[in-house]
């Protein structure tokens, strides 16, 4: 398929349709208003497209543009605002440098303060290490919470515009996996108590019609994923 605006080209996205990072691809590939194929890979029996397109790290989402590789999600995500200009709605990221700065730092955030102890606390067996990382991802999100304050400017959203932006893209993928974590471990991830505004975004971004039945998979999905995980 081809896609639309910029500089043109065939997009695929090699991933699995639920990784978050795969998710915040396609969400962002989906607000720029690109067409792509999308291939679900095998993370058990890995393509021989993939591995040879990210020989480094093996991992998905890799995005080929007419067949250049372009590997890791925020990778992507920045990638797509520079191949592709004034596409779909506009950037992601914002074009004065100093926003761009907050928007990168907030997405590494995210990534390493909350992601890294949050899927820690699901994958551990010790029920006293799984409250200590669990702890950490939701004191994150409390700060993500302030800075989410500091930036949305009345609008809703991180980008402090009317539509959403590069963190809330990069949060945005994670939205389906937290709900889904809610009914399997019994542990709200995003907690109406600790971070309100978080909730209410949240409930913002599955509502975009760039989400609908596409991008974040039903919790149901997501759940009875996780439960064939577990048992295996």
């Amino acid at each position: 398929m081809a896609a639309a605006g910029g500089s043109g080209g065939e997009l695929k996205l090699l991933g699995t349709w639920a990784s978050p990072f795969v998710q915040r691809v396609r969400l962002a590939l989906s607000l720029k208003g690109l067409d792509y194929e999308f291939v679900e890979e095998d993370t058990k029996n890995k393509s021989e497209l993939l591995l040879a397109s990210n020989p480094v790290h093996k991992k998905v989402p890799v995005l080929l543009h007419d067949g250049k590789p372009v590997c890791e999600s925020q990778v992507i995500v920045q990638y797509l605002d520079d191949a592709f200009p004034g596409s779909g709605d506009g950037e992601l990221l914002p074009s004065d440098p100093y926003a761009r700065a907050v928007a990168r730092f907030w997405g590494s955030y995210i990534d390493s303060n909350f992601f890294a102890p949050w899927n820690k606390s699901f994958y551990t067996t010790s029920e006293e290490e799984k409250a200590t990382e669990m702890g950490k991802a939701q004191a994150a999100l409390e700060t993500i919470e302030g800075a989410f304050t500091e930036m949305e400017k009345g609008k809703g959203w991180f980008s402090g515009e009317d539509r959403p932006g590069y963190v809330d893209v990069l949060l945005g993928g994670f939205v389906g996996s937290m709900r889904a974590y809610g009914v399997v471990v019994g542990v709200d991830v995003l907690d109406a108590a600790r971070t309100p505004r978080l909730v209410a975004w949240a409930e913002c971004i599955v509502a975009l019609d760039a989400t609908k039945g596409k991008v974040i998979p039903e919790v149901e999905r997501i759940v009875e994923n996780a439960r064939n995980y577990m048992k295996k």
